[in-house]
């Protein structure tokens, strides 16, 4: 699937086994992400969002969060297969990097990333002030879900600023208003800015926060409205998940742009090997489509509830089923 096509500037191909070697292993990966990832990411995700909204009443804080992550999960699992057979370095790509499809699918794919990458900040801020000021309710539920909805609102705002930057830059110099926007490094420079940066700095002075508030129980820690002791765990493991998988995403994103804008030819090798490093670094963004969920099944312990109440209302032809059904035994397994 992969090919090493960016070495062909030094002729060295036929002298590297470990090309032939990188390209299989990228090639199972992928296949593994195709076969493996994908399916488990919509079955994940969606039994994540159906089994809190059945729960509406049991809903935390966080879940809300999550729920969130999840239906951006959703939509990164559903581009996944796209993306992965559609980048230039791959041998069965079903698009050209300058195409339509790929502008297209940046909005959906830029929005459930800031999505993710806000919805995972602003998890830590609210779980920050769910310790410091408990019994204050400023991070409730209801918040939260005004909350959420203004960052959907706040990515469509920021991707479709983008894309003006990427449909101008394809479009023809005819066109007077995209005279002066044919720039689609300005477009990356944005998203690594408001989509990586701003988050980031947020979701660690949360952490840094966190790590000062006191450990000692209080009388107010003990309330059963407060989170769960799990919370802090599933907190540190969702936030180093999410930055770790999307860093190198924006991080080659950032450099492709620094080397763009120089204005200098590009060696025909060197920016081969930044587009192969920038499909690899988004097989991993795509990647936490379905490592989220799944740390949120293993880590939280109210989902498995959740999850039984929502499988005893499935219909079984005319009756419900019956909560010892073998298949709910093995979605909980």
């Amino acid at each position: 699937m992969w090919s090493c096509s960016w070495f062909n500037g030094t002729g060295l191909v036929e002298e590297l086994p470990a090309c032939q070697d990188l390209q299989l292993g990228l090639s199972l990966l992928s296949l593994l992400g195709l076969v493996v990832g994908v399916p488990v990411g919509l079955c994940y995700n969606a039994l994540l969002v159906l089994a809190n909204l059945h729960s509406k009443a049991s809903m935390t804080m966080p879940d809300v969060y999550f729920v969130n992550m999840a239906v951006a999960g959703l939509v990164l699992s559903a581009l996944a297969p796209v993306h992965l057979l559609g980048p230039p370095s791959s041998r069965w790509a079903l698009w050209s990097a300058g195409g339509e499809v790929h502008v297209a699918l940046q909005i959906p794919f830029n929005v459930s990333s800031l999505v993710a990458m806000y919805s995972t900040a602003l998890l830590s801020l609210d779980h920050y002030i769910e310790r410091a000021l408990p019994r204050t309710y400023m991070a409730s539920v209801y918040n939260t879900r005004h909350v959420c909805g203004f960052v959907w609102g706040g990515a469509l705002l920021t991707s479709f600023s983008s894309l003006l930057f990427y449909i101008c830059s394809h479009v023809s110099t005819r066109a007077l208003e995209c005279a002066k926007m044919q720039n689609a490094e300005a477009a990356d420079a944005t998203l690594v800015f408001i989509g990586y940066v701003v988050p980031a700095l947020a979701a660690l002075y949360a952490l840094v926060l966190l790590s000062r508030v006191r450990r000692e129980d209080t009388p107010l820690d003990r309330d059963t409205g407060r989170l769960e002791p799990s919370a802090h765990r599933l907190l540190v493991a969702t936030v180093c998940t999410q930055f770790g998988l999307w860093t190198p995403h924006y991080l080659i994103l950032l450099g492709h742009t620094v080397i763009i804008s120089r204005g200098k030819p590009v060696d025909a090798h060197y920016l081969g090997l930044l587009h192969f490093v920038k499909d690899f670094s988004k097989l991993l963004a795509f990647s936490s489509s379905f490592v989220t969920p799944l740390l949120y099944r293993y880590m939280n312990q109210s989902f498995p509830s959740k999850l039984r109440r929502l499988m005893k209302k499935l219909p079984c032809g005319d009756r419900h089923c019956s909560p010892d059904h073998m298949g709910v035994q093995q979605v909980l397994a």
